[in-house]
């Protein structure tokens, strides 16, 4: 597809400097750009491109300032990068904008579909499953029976969600990505050996929920796995059964959160961080990187850091003596100095 100068800063509000009539049919980096392309900048420290570059459009804040003649043409707007996000999402929601049932595919009759739903060739959907409008369901996902999906939710391939879990709106879920497979609930017996225990919840993921490729979310051993309004999740990420995550609470990469654990708003939570389960976290949190947490968090806002990897006993007495540490250092330099004044005391007598 193809879009002039015009009809992007019609799209973007934005002022036009130079040919209105230019094309452009794909998008590259500044410094890589060519003709037909369509680039941007932001950042100060890439201006130097704006008079080498043979992109054919650039987006630029209205407020930069050209010492020499750019040969490409200019879109000035109030923030460069949030008018090309804005470009990247149109055309990501224009090449995304598929309808129809491929064939093959598993459909029962009691399926029911909104409007402008797409469903993949070898996808299978259970008994009474729900989409809504503008669904799009990608070659090789699974549903399970009575699986609800609302509006402009996107499953990309190979998605397994179990029976029973519901996908609000403008929900996002990339390839891999398992929602409602089993708690790992295992009681232990007398003889050493465990037995099973029936995981009969379900997995909620609210409305604007994006979760990355590969990432598993357990079904509740009984009752819902939350996972609430606008969080944000990272590829590779374990959550277990009958965790709470509360309103857009965004979580990197490798981290594994324990049962029943309840994570309030607005938390961050690095990459491969390791969350202890029946905990909770205030609204605001914040857990640096490879960091291990064992306890609650009460106060909103905090920030964290470390991890306590050792024999569990140990580790409890050095997480208090790491504490008083500063404490410690004090008293070891005050003890110096006063070993400095008996010594040169002696030596003057």
């Amino acid at each position: 597809m193809q879009f002039s100068a015009l009809q992007l800063a019609t799209m973007l509000d934005g002022k036009l400097e130079g040919n209105p009539d230019v094309k452009v049919s794909n998008i590259a980096k500044i410094e890589e750009a060519g003709e037909g392309m369509l680039s941007f900048i932001a950042n100060p420290k890439y201006e130097e491109f704006i008079y080498t570059t043979n992109a054919s459009i650039l987006i630029v804040n209205e407020s930069l300032v050209t010492e020499k003649p750019v040969k490409s043409t200019l879109i000035r707007v109030k923030d460069a990068y949030s008018a090309f996000a804005l470009l990247l999402e149109k055309y990501k929601q224009i090449m995304g904008n598929k309808t129809g049932i491929q064939q093959p595919s598993h459909i029962p009759a009691s399926v029911k579909t909104g409007q402008n739903v797409f469903i993949g060739a070898f996808a299978y959907l259970g008994e009474n499953v729900v989409l809504g409008n503008n669904v799009k369901i990608y070659p090789g996902v699974y549903l399970g029976d009575n699986v609800i999906v609302k509006d402009d939710t996107v499953i990309f391939p190979g998605v397994k969600v179990y029976e029973n879990c519901v996908l609000g709106s403008r929900v996002i879920l990339h390839a891999g990505c398992v929602i409602g497979g089993d708690g790992f609930g295992f009681a232990p017996q007398p003889d050493g050996t465990y037995k099973k225990v029936p995981q009969i919840g379900n997995v909620i993921i609210h409305d604007d929920v994006e979760i990355g490729a590969n990432t598993t979310i357990d079904r509740a051993t009984m009752g819902s796995t939350i996972i609430r309004q606008g969080v944000k999740l990272d590829n590779l990420i374990q959550i277990a059964h009958n965790v709470d995550v509360d309103t857009n609470t965004v979580i990197a990469a490798q981290t594994g959160i324990s049962g029943s654990t309840k994570i309030g708003k607005n938390c961050v939570i690095g990459g491969q961080v390791g969350l202890v389960g029946h905990i909770q976290l205030a609204d605001g949190t914040k857990i640096n990187a490879q960091s291990g947490l064992s306890k609650s968090i009460a106060e909103p806002n905090t920030a964290l850091m470390g991890s306590p990897a050792f024999d569990y006993k140990s580790s409890l007495k050095s997480q208090a003596i790491f504490r008083n540490l500063p404490d410690l250092e004090k008293r070891v330099k005050e003890l110096e100095d006063m070993v400095k004044q008996l010594l040169s005391v002696r030596e003057g007598v």
